[in-house]
């Protein structure tokens, strides 16, 4: 993914199932509360609280249910209260992974946690075992079908982006900023009418691990099983599966 999470690039192409809805609304429905609670209930001046928003408007979560969960973030309203945690740890092959967890009990979430990992060649890090692998940046990718690659870099790098990436084998360009200068951007392409097909707040790797067909399996079933925690907000990695294996293992 040409320094992207290859993680977060498979993510972007499986699409929300019906019967994961309800797992996908409890998960946003705690970022709205967690980002609420952080930088209080109004969305043009919480750009955190703003993209949980969009998020829920995406996966068509009732309105009502955005309202109630700024509510209780915001202490309006009683409810279960959430604290963040970050876990660190390793995967097979070596690999990095960054865990962010929303929960109610971090001794439930830390041991069920520790046990997704044991069960798929995996363990628990330290804090700041792998951390300084990953560096927090803006990610935007354009579909190359949507934009003209001259154009489209010049435009990105005059409004502030770090850099353009148009990797080779990929169908999408890729445009890395700052976390600060994240929201200028997107916003700038979106009037320019840029069809953006994904754009978020994460973690990049400064180097990735190559899997081979050996343990590429394991390493997607470890991925998908800390994503399918309830608790589990984001999944960070530095794997890379060459496309070939990835279509192979999609048979």
């Amino acid at each position: 993914m040409g320094g992207h999470s290859h993680w977060a690039g498979i993510k972007h192409k499986k699409a929300i199932t019906d019967a994961k809805r309800g797992k996908v609304w409890t998960k946003i429905i705690k970022e709205i509360a967690i980002a609420a609670k952080a930088g209080g209930g109004n969305p043009d001046d919480n750009p955190r609280l703003r993209s949980a928003i969009a998020d829920a408007k995406g996966s068509n979560m009732p309105l009502e249910n955005v309202k109630r969960a700024i509510r209780r973030g915001t202490g309006q309203e009683p409810g279960v209260t959430y604290e963040e945690i970050v876990y660190e740890g390793y995967g097979p092959c070596g690999i990095a992974i960054i865990i962010n967890v929303t929960t109610d009990s971090k001794n439930r979430a830390a041991s069920e946690i520790r046990k997704i990992l044991d069960q798929h060649g995996g363990n628990m890090g330290s804090t700041g075992s792998v951390g300084w692998m990953f560096e927090q940046k803006g990610y935007l990718s354009v579909k190359k079908e949507d934009a003209k690659e001259e154009e489209l870099m010049n435009l990105v790098l005059e409004i502030g982006a770090e850099d353009f990436r148009a990797p080779e084998g990929s169908e999408e360009f890729e445009i890395i900023t700052s976390p600060q200068d994240f929201e200028a951007v997107k916003t700038k392409l979106l009037e320019k009418k840029i069809p953006l097909s994904s754009s978020e707040i994460t973690m990049l790797p400064k180097n990735e691990v190559n899997v081979g067909e050996d343990k590429a399996e394991q390493v997607l079933k470890l991925m998908d099983a800390l994503e399918d925690h309830e608790d589990v907000q984001q999944v960070y990695s530095n794997f890379n599966i060459p496309d070939a294996i990835l279509a192979k293992l999609e048979k």
